[in-house]
């Protein structure tokens, strides 16, 4: 059965067009929401990883003792760029696992008990709240 594709894309879903979508349409922009909040969150912890690597290589090859080593990694632009990045990935995430609760939300005012076990919040999923890079 194919039904017609939710009106939710990555962010700022509006409470009211969440109350204008069917039952059908309601689930549909869950499962997407979530499955974005998944991809988000595995590209983001990549980057993550990435950034990690990169300051570990770094500290490696930088001469001096452990302060002057880690000076020259706080200083250096492209971990400060990188670190930037992730920042805003990490913003876009949060903002993302909001609209997927609020649908959850809208969903269980509505009385809908097909979360397909998906019960609660995005943050179900794992995602921890750490702050910066």
């Amino acid at each position: 059965m194919e039904h017609a594709q939710p009106a939710v894309h990555h962010m700022n879903v509006s409470a009211d067009a969440l109350h204008k979508m069917s039952d059908v349409e309601l689930l549909g922009a869950y499962h997407d929401g979530r499955r974005q909040f998944a991809e988000k969150k595995f590209e983001r912890d990549t980057q993550r990883a990435r950034l990690e690597w990169l300051r570990a290589r770094m500290f490696v090859g930088t001469a001096g003792g452990v302060t002057e080593r880690n000076m020259a990694i706080e200083v250096s632009e492209e971990i400060a760029r990188k670190g930037q990045e992730l920042r805003e990935m990490t913003r876009d995430l949060d903002l993302l696992k909001a609209d997927v609760d609020l649908i959850a939300v809208t969903l269980r005012l509505r009385g809908a008990s097909a979360l397909s076990g998906a019960h609660g919040s995005v943050a179900d999923a794992g995602e921890d709240h750490e702050s910066g890079a």
